[in-house]
């Protein structure tokens, strides 16, 4: 056994069947050894790509994602795509060739100190460093991955070490979990506040942990929120909510990091004296706790979020605030917009109506939806069982990996990519994937020819005559193009037209991109809350 069969076994011993990867040359003993170990190699056309669908993939199934790249300029591709796996809490194991160990400091073909470039996205990097540990190596990594808060972990892969011989297959797989003994000091004061807000962090949305969430709010009877999206608590998908989050009297964080996303958990987002109890995995993230709340925090404690949560579901008693409880929901669910259709195009809420009543058809429906004005849209529209966003780290482009690889691991599911024509043009090449892995997913972008997050702020910050820059080629056909990469579209100019135009595209043995012409218009703001 070489090193790559003892790489690839160990995959094997940890339940990974599917590795998205973009092949080179440091990497091919592994997709040698893939053959007999029995691993699924799905093939991208760009080194982020595999990193956003293990990413994809990880969220879908809960399992770990794995992607492999090459070495040098493959991996350093994939770098952007292991921040927003980081951001989002997602444990992706992120393989990368390696020039050889026997070579280090001759100036080898690619030799670059990957760990070292890795080790700020990732929470953990390392390089194996001999067939023998290499097993070992790999599944401490998988252990770090999935332990505490989940992230992204890194393993450079020397040449020499995947093809010598002497490979181990490493077989403990066991995360580390922090258990959690003060719940009950936490109840007291949860049970006190008459207006309490749970706060929970990406990976524990409710498209992830949607039974564990919902528990928690049945047994402590207090609304339970978890943060997620890039634009904290502007996401549109919170509808009017912080137009009355001034109004709790206590803050509970479980595993939720706080930050921009929060408000900072502080004046203005927050009255100035509410109290706040954090629970999290990380030191780091109470001492911020500390920081941003002074004596305001008054309860600070190191577990897992799901030890914690389980332990806090355990022993609660609920309690009783049926006018909070609906206030929050009320607030939640509004959605008065301020925006004016100029009604030459179709506006981006009808994309998302269409999109929703595919939704309420009964079938599992999975949502992915990229950032930008367009997503905001889609975001603020549409609610499925699992719907996956591009997240804290506000990267866009990636939603079409995670859709292809949403598909990939639930075939039998309807899987919806929702983006903007800037941000398709990240990954378009996607499409092809999609057609020769035959991940049948429909993609709808809105095309309104602009970087639109962009234009909005030139219009907002600048002035309407200050637009500069941020246009796109109107006759651009992205229906056209995955036509001609193997899938299936159509251009939409006519919002009467999307129901009949998701029912084609749903209804087919291809992957399908509608290319809808929209309005450019800013994110929804909700007005009139009381």
């Amino acid at each position: 056994m070489n090193g790559a069969n003892a790489l690839t076994e160990t995959l094997r011993n940890a339940g990974v069947k599917t590795v998205f990867s973009l092949s080179g040359n440091q990497i091919m003993p592994v997709y040698d050894a893939a053959i007999d170990s029995g691993l699924r190699i799905v093939h991208t056309r760009h080194e982020a790509a595999a990193v956003y669908m293990a990413d994809g993939w990880a969220q879908v199934t809960g399992e770990l994602g794995v992607a492999l790249v090459t070495a040098a300029p493959g991996f350093a591709n994939a770098i952007s795509a292991l921040y927003t796996a980081k951001m989002q809490e997602v444990p992706v194991l992120f393989l990368s060739g390696d020039s050889p160990i026997g070579g280090d400091g001759t100036g080898t073909f690619q030799e670059l100190d990957q760990v070292a470039i890795a080790a700020p996205v990732v929470k953990h990097a390392v390089r194996a460093q001999s067939p023998e540990t290499i097993g070992e190596t790999i599944a401490e990594a998988i252990r770090i991955a999935k332990s505490g808060r989940p992230g992204p972990v890194h393993v450079a892969l020397p040449f020499d070490v995947l093809q010598n011989s002497g490979g181990v297959a490493g077989t403990d797989f066991t995360a580390h979990e922090q258990p959690f003994s003060n719940a009950a000091d936490v109840l007291i004061q949860l049970n006190q506040a008459k207006r309490p807000l749970i706060l929970t962090g990406p990976d524990f949305t409710d498209s992830r942990r949607h039974q564990e969430l919902e528990a928690l709010r049945k047994a402590t009877g207090a609304p339970v929120l978890p943060i997620e999206s890039p634009r904290g608590l502007r996401d549109p998908a919170l509808g009017a909510f912080p137009f009355i989050l001034k109004e709790t009297d206590f803050i509970l964080s479980i595993g939720k990091i706080l930050d921009f996303s929060t408000g900072f958990a502080r004046a203005p987002a927050l009255s100035e004296n509410v109290p706040v109890i954090a629970i999290d995995p990380d030191e780091t993230a109470l001492e911020r706790a500390a920081f941003l709340c002074q004596d305001r925090l008054i309860g600070s404690y190191t577990a897992d979020t799901g030890q914690a949560i389980k332990a806090l579901t355990n022993i609660a008693t609920p309690v009783e605030r049926p006018e909070w409880l609906a206030r929050v929901s009320k607030a939640l669910t509004h959605r008065k917009e301020t925006s004016k259709s100029n009604g030459f195009l179709v506006h981006s809420r009808n994309v998302g109506e269409s999109i929703q009543r595919v939704v309420a058809g009964g079938d599992e429906v999975i949502l992915c939806i990229d950032g930008g004005e367009c997503g905001q849209w889609m975001q603020s529209a549409t609610s499925s069982g699992m719907r996956l966003i591009n997240g804290l780290s506000g990267a866009i482009g990636g939603i079409l990996c995670y859709a292809i690889a949403a598909q990939l691991a639930r075939p039998e599911a309807k899987v919806i990519a929702a983006m903007g024509d800037g941000t398709v043009g990240f990954h378009l090449a996607e499409f092809e994937t999609a057609a020769r892995e035959k991940a049948n997913i429909t993609a709808v972008i809105c095309n309104d020819s602009l970087w639109n997050a962009e234009h909005q702020i030139q219009i907002r910050d600048y002035g309407i005559d200050r637009t500069y820059g941020c246009g796109i080629l109107p006759e651009a056909r992205y229906d056209q193009v995955a036509v001609s990469l193997g899938c299936e579209g159509k251009r939409i100019t006519d919002a009467d037209k999307l129901d009949a135009a998701f029912a084609t595209a749903l209804s087919g043995d291809k992957p399908y991109c509608l290319d809808v012409l929209t309005e450019g218009l800013a994110a929804p703001v909700y007005e009139g809350f009381e």
